[in-house]
C-alpha cells in the first residue's frame, strides 16, 4: 500500500467515526500526522505558489525534503513549532479600483497547514448541510448554481434574501472561531497549531502587526476554517432555529460567503431578514446595508405583462450570473441565468490587456494561449441558456485580437475582413459551446 493510500484510508476512518458520533469532539487526531501524511501533504501543496516572508520557494525547500518535512513534524508535535507571519501582497479587485488583501505562508507552513486541514476535513464534511458548496471536495459552483435553479423552481420562485456580509474574511475572530472549533476538535496539537496560524500576525513594509480577527486569504487552512465558521453560524442556525418556525417552504443555498436563502411565503422571509443582523453581529460579523437586499423572485402568472421591465420580478445575481424569469419555448415561465455584465466586462479587460503585452509574441503561440483563455471561459459560463452571451465574448475577443494584431505594425493595417481570412481561417479560436447542462 503506498502512502497516498495509507492516508486515504485514515481520513475514511475519521470520517467514519465523526458520522457515527455527531456529537463527539475528538481529542486525539494528531497521532495520525506522521511522514507518509506530511509527505503527501507536500505533494498536494502547491508548488509555483509566493514566497512567504523567508522567501523560500518550493524548490529550495525539496533539496532537503525529507529532513525538512521531519523537522516540521518534530516541531509541531512538540509544539515547539513557530508560526511565521505571513506576509502581506495585494491583487486587484476585478472591475473595481480596490486591492484585496492576500495574506501568503511561508512554503514549509503551507505544507504542514494542508496536513492539518486533512484532519480536520473529514469531521466537517460528516457535519456541513448540503447547502454549502465551496471548499468542499468534489463541489463546484456549478452544483450550486444548480441547486439553486432546481429549488426556486421547484416552488415557483419566492422571495430571497440576498446575504452580502460586510469583509467576511476579514471579520472572523479567532476567540469565537476557537469555540466553534472545540465543538467538535479538542486536540492540543490542533487547536493550539490554529492558534499559531490565527496570532502569527502580518508583516507588510517590514512592520508587523497583529490582529484579534480575520483569516488571511491565501491561507491553505483559511478556506475550511472560514467555512466551520459560517457553518456554525449561518448553516445550523438556519436549519434547527429557523426552518422550523417558518409557515412556507424555504431552503438555502451558500458559497463561501456567498448566501441565498429562499422563502416561499414572503412574511418569512421579512421576519428572518429582521433579525439576520442580530444573529451575525452575535459572531462579530456585519451584513452590508447596500448591498443585502431581499428580493422579489415570485414566478410570474402568465401575463405578457409581467414579463416586461418594470412590471416583472426582480432579478439577482448569483456566482456571477444574472437570474431572471422568461418564457421557454413552450411558453411557460422558466428561470434562465446568464453571464453578468460586470463579470463579462471584465473578462474582456482581462483579455485586453493580455493582448496588448503579448500582441508581439508568435501568432500560432498567441492563438494556442487563447484558445485556452476562452475555453476556460465556456468551461464556467457555459451553461444552459447562456449561448448568447458566450458567442458575445467571443465575438468581441476576437475583435480585441484584431485592434493589438492591427497595432504591431503601422505599415499593415489589419481591418476586420484582413484578420477573418488571414488569421481567423488560419487560427480560429474555440466555438461557443454548451459545457453544463442540466435537465
Amino acid at each position: 500500500m503506498d502512502t497516498l493510500d495509507t492516508v486515504s484510508t485514515k481520513m475514511q476512518q475519521i470520517a467514519q467515526n465523526a458520522e457515527r458520533m455527531p456529537q463527539v469532539s475528538f481529542t486525539s487526531l494528531s497521532h495520525h500526522l506522521d511522514s507518509e501524511w506530511m509527505y503527501e501533504a507536500y505533494k498536494e501543496t502547491r508548488k509555483d505558489g509566493a514566497v512567504g516572508v523567508d522567501g523560500q520557494t518550493a524548490e529550495e525547500f525539496q533539496v532537503e525534503l525529507k529532513g525538512n518535512l521531519e523537522s516540521l513534524l518534530e516541531l509541531a508535535k512538540s509544539g515547539k513549532y513557530k508560526a511565521p507571519p505571513v506576509r502581506r501582497a495585494y491583487i486587484p479587485k476585478p472591475g473595481s479600483k480596490e486591492e484585496r488583501p492576500l495574506g501568503i505562508p511561508t512554503f514549509s507552513d503551507k505544507v504542514l497547514q494542508k496536513a492539518v486541514s486533512w484532519l480536520i476535513e473529514p469531521i466537517y464534511e460528516a457535519d456541513f448541510h448540503d447547502c454549502s458548496y465551496a471548499f468542499r471536495p468534489n463541489r463546484s459552483q456549478h452544483m450550486a448554481l444548480n441547486s439553486l435553479w432546481k429549488g426556486l423552481m421547484g416552488m415557483n420562485g419566492g422571495w430571497i434574501i440576498d446575504v452580502d456580509i460586510r469583509k467576511y474574511f476579514d471579520s472572523i475572530k479567532w476567540s469565537y472561531l476557537s469555540d466553534i472549533l472545540k465543538l467538535r476538535v479538542r486536540d492540543g496539537v490542533l487547536i493550539r497549531l490554529i492558534g499559531k496560524w490565527m496570532n502569527a500576525g502580518i508583516m507588510e513594509d517590514g512592520e508587523l502587526a497583529f490582529h484579534d480577527r480575520g483569516v488571511p486569504q491565501g491561507g491553505v487552512v483559511s478556506p475550511i476554517l472560514s467555512n466551520i465558521f459560517l457553518h456554525e453560524v449561518m448553516d445550523k442556525w438556519f436549519h434547527e432555529v429557523v426552518l422550523p418556525r417558518l409557515q412556507g417552504k424555504a431552503f438555502e443555498v451558500r458559497f463561501a460567503d456567498d448566501v441565498m436563502l429562499c422563502f416561499e411565503n414572503k412574511a418569512d422571509a421579512v421576519r428572518v431578514l429582521e433579525v439576520l443582523p442580530k444573529r451575525l453581529a452575535k459572531y462579530g460579523l456585519e451584513l452590508h446595508p447596500k448591498k443585502t437586499k431581499l428580493v422579489n423572485f415570485v414566478k410570474p402568472q402568465g401575463n405578457d405583462g409581467d414579463y416586461k421591465r418594470g412590471t416583472r420580478p426582480d432579478t439577482f445575481t448569483f456566482l456571477s450570473f444574472n437570474h431572471f424569469w422568461k418564457r421557454s419555448r413552450k411558453g411557460n415561465p422558466v428561470i434562465a441565468r446568464k453571464t453578468n455584465q460586470a463579470r463579462l466586462r471584465i473578462a474582456l479587460e482581462v483579455m485586453n490587456i493580455w493582448c496588448r503585452r503579448n500582441r508581439h509574441m508568435k501568432l500560432s503561440e498567441q492563438h494556442a494561449a487563447l484558445c485556452r483563455k476562452v475555453a476556460g471561459h465556456y468551461a464556467y459560463y457555459g451553461i444552459t441558456g447562456n449561448y448568447v452571451s458566450i458567442k458575445n465574448y467571443l465575438n468581441q475577443v476576437e475583435r480585441i485580437w484584431q485592434k493589438w494584431l492591427g497595432r504591431r505594425s503601422w505599415r499593415d493595417k489589419l481591418n476586420w475582413a484582413r484578420m477573418r481570412d488571414r488569421v481567423l481561417s488560419k487560427y480560429p479560436l474555440p466555438k461557443p459551446r454548451i459545457v453544463v447542462t442540466w435537465a
